[in-house]
């Protein structure tokens, strides 16, 4: 980090309750303190929002992935932001690691919402004027926004770590679907791997049937890399068949952990040796797994922020 490049006297980051140690761990690499802020619930269930201090004229930053509960969080984020605004903030960006509703991107059948437009309508008559996320489901979510969105990838994380080992030039990155693909390039073209892909179909929404897989993974340490993993059911599957495919081990790297229902049973039952994920979304005790190891994304979007507080370009952090 270069501290010499902002002045961070201006900056102001706030959380609700999505995910505060993230924002601790993001505070701490700023080198500031988390601002005074309440968020809870009145007697009826409602948000109930308290700035400790004067805002006027700073420039927020409020640290709130939408993940579970999502109504819940998605309300604190939207009703921060509108306290923010009526206390005269500067500017108000919403760093949201895990953007909710992004799988209901498009309308698939008729009749359908496309939810993920929605909440980006809702955020951006809160009163945000900038959105920092990580590794959207659908890269072309930015555009339902008409404020400027930072989008930001764990490739750079994953590939760190994965860097650490030795794998013998046996490494190959796979996308778990058609759709992964460039997400699956990206890695590899950091980890110098070539890719595969796995064909699949969905009978029903939530379950995965693995028809083809296109790459040559026979002797190869096989890495899926997803961007949500929630029931686990595609993962799991498609470890089942690299390993029936010849793959001599299977990995797998997702940004957003989910894990819904019993999602860390499957993969701890699963052929995946071992699954690294990111802290966009708080890991829970009851799901903590051996099998299970998770990466800061705090230094990342720390110096994301920090850019962006300059006035400085971050493209250059993206690639």
């Amino acid at each position: 980090m270069d501290t010499n490049i902002v002045n961070t006297g201006n900056l102001c980051l706030m959380t609700g309750n999505a995910n505060p140690e993230l924002a601790k761990k993001i505070a701490e690499y700023i080198g500031v303190d988390l601002f005074d802020t309440y968020v809870g619930k009145f007697n009826n269930g409602e948000t109930q929002v308290m700035i400790g201090d004067s805002i006027r004229g700073k420039d927020i930053f409020i640290i709130q992935p939408t993940s579970q509960p999502v109504n819940d969080n998605l309300m604190e984020l939207l009703i921060m932001t509108d306290a923010c605004k009526r206390a005269s903030a500067h500017s108000i960006t919403a760093v949201v690691p895990y953007y909710a509703y992004a799988r209901q991107d498009r309308k698939t059948r008729g009749r359908e919402p496309i939810s993920a437009k929605l909440v980006a309508n809702l955020m951006v008559a809160a009163g945000m004027t900038r959105v920092l996320t990580v590794d959207l489901h659908a890269g072309q979510i930015q555009g339902f926004f008409d404020i400027p969105v930072d989008h930001l990838a764990a490739a750079p994380v994953f590939a760190d770590y994965f860097n650490g080992h030795d794998f013998g030039g046996e490494l190959v990155v796979v996308s778990p679907d058609l759709g992964g693909v460039t997400r699956a390039r990206i890695l590899a073209d950091f980890l110098k791997a070539p890719i595969a892909i796995i064909e699949k179909r969905r009978p029903r929404p939530g379950e995965a049937e693995v028809m083809n897989i296109i790459g040559e993974v026979e002797g190869k340490v096989a890495l899926m890399i997803d961007d949500i993993v929630d029931t686990a059911g595609s993962l799991c599957e498609g470890a089942k068949a690299l390993k029936k495919l010849g793959a001599k081990s299977v990995l797998a790297v997702c940004s957003h952990a989910v894990l819904s229902k019993n999602a860390v049973e499957k993969v701890n039952n699963s052929d995946i040796e071992k699954l690294v994920i990111t802290d966009t979304i708080a890991l829970p005790p009851e799901k903590e797994s051996p099998k299970i190891i998770v990466l800061s994304m705090a230094k990342s979007i720390g110096d994301v922020i920090l850019r962006i507080q300059a006035r400085r370009s971050v493209s250059q952090l993206f690639r």
